[in-house]
C-alpha cells in the first residue's frame, strides 16, 4: 500500500475526516489537533471515533498511520514563560486526546529559541517532552525537520539528535522529514537523496524516520525560507519526487501533502504520485 494523503480539516470530527480523505483518493491523512493558530480543541465524540475506525479498517487502511499536527503557536522554547506553559499544557492535552486513535503519530515543530541560543532552546524542548511523555502512551511523537529560518530549532539533523538524546523516553519519539524544509535547510534531496539519507542515518538513525511531509519548494537550496510549492512546480522538481516516493528507505512511510492547493489540486497530486509509484513498481 502507498500511504499518501493531505491535511484534512478536523472541524467536523474523525468520521468526516476519513470520508474526505477517501474522496481525495488518499489512504492516510493529517489533521491539526485544534486551530493551527491555537485555541481550544474540538470536543471528541467517542462514537464518531469508533465509526471512523470501523470504516478505516473496512477500507484496509488501519495499518496506515494518520499524522496529527500540533498548532503552529506551540513553541516549547519561547523566551516567554507563559508561551512555554501554553505549549506544555497543549502538548499534554493533545497526547491524551490522541489515545482515542491508538498507535498513530503526533507531529510538532520543535520551536524557535528567539535569541536565547540553540543550547537553551533544546533544553526547553527536552524539558517539555520529559514532562509530557508517559510510558503507557501508544502515540509516537514526531519532531519535524525545519528550514532553519531565524532562530528555528531543527534545521540540522544534529539538533534533532540532541533533543532525542535528552529525553527519558526516547522510544516514544521519531522524526517527520519535510521535503521543502530539508531542501531549504541545505540538504540536496534533488540530486543527492542517497547522501542525505545516509547522513540522516548516521546522525539520527533511519529507524527514527516515521513520516514524510511531501512538498516542493519555491526557494533555492539552502535559502532557509520555508515556502511550499505544488509537487513538480518548485525548485526540487518532479523527477526528484518520483525518486523520493520510490526510495527503499522511504516508500513504506506515510506521505502527507502540505502543498498550496485545494481539494481538486490534492486529488490530482495524489493521482499523479500514485501513477508514478505504480509505474516504478511495474518497471
Amino acid at each position: 500500500m502507498f500511504w499518501i494523503g493531505s491535511h484534512i480539516s478536523s472541524a467536523k470530527g474523525y468520521e468526516a475526516m476519513g470520508k474526505q480523505a477517501v474522496k481525495l483518493g488518499a489512504s492516510t491523512f493529517a489533521f491539526f489537533t485544534r486551530n493551527p493558530r491555537g485555541g481550544n480543541a474540538k470536543t471528541i465524540v467517542p462514537a464518531d471515533v469508533e465509526r471512523f475506525r470501523a470504516s478505516w479498517t473496512e477500507l484496509g487502511y488501519e495499518k496506515g498511520r494518520i499524522v496529527a499536527h500540533a498548532p503552529y503557536t506551540l513553541n516549547a522554547c519561547s523566551d516567554k514563560a507563559d508561551i512555554r506553559r501554553f505549549a506544555g499544557e497543549t502538548f499534554r492535552e493533545d497526547l491524551r486526546r490522541m489515545e482515542y486513535t491508538p498507535g498513530n503519530y503526533y507531529n510538532f515543530h520543535p520551536g524557535s529559541h528567539v535569541g536565547q541560543g540553540m543550547e537553551e532552546g533544546i533544553r526547553f524542548i527536552t524539558g517539555m517532552l520529559n514532562d509530557s511523555l508517559f510510558p503507557e502512551m501508544t502515540t509516537t511523537v514526531l519532531l519535524e525537520t525545519m528550514a532553519g529560518k531565524g532562530s528555528e530549532v531543527g534545521g540540522r539533523f544534529e539538533e534533532l539528535r540532541e533533543i532525542l538524546e535528552g529525553t527519558v523516553l526516547p522510544e516514544k519519539l521519531g522524526v517527520c522529514l519535510d521535503t521543502c524544509h530539508v531542501w531549504d535547510a541545505g540538504y540536496d534531496i534533488a540530486t543527492e537523496l542517497d547522501g542525505v539519507l545516509e547522513e540522516f542515518d548516521r546522525v539520527i538513525g533511519l529507524e527514527r524516520l516515521k513520516a514524510i511531509h511531501i512538498n516542493d519548494s519555491l526557494n533555492s537550496l539552502g535559502s532557509h525560507k520555508d515556502r511550499h510549492a505544488r509537487i513538480g512546480e518548485g525548485q526540487i522538481g518532479w523527477e526528484a519526487f518520483v525518486r523520493i516516493i520510490n526510495h527503499p528507505a522511504l516508500r513504506e512511510l506515510p506521505f502527507i501533502l502540505e502543498t498550496p492547493n485545494d481539494d481538486a489540486g490534492w486529488t490530482e497530486e495524489i493521482r499523479k504520485l500514485r501513477a508514478a509509484r505504480k509505474e516504478a513498481q511495474e518497471a
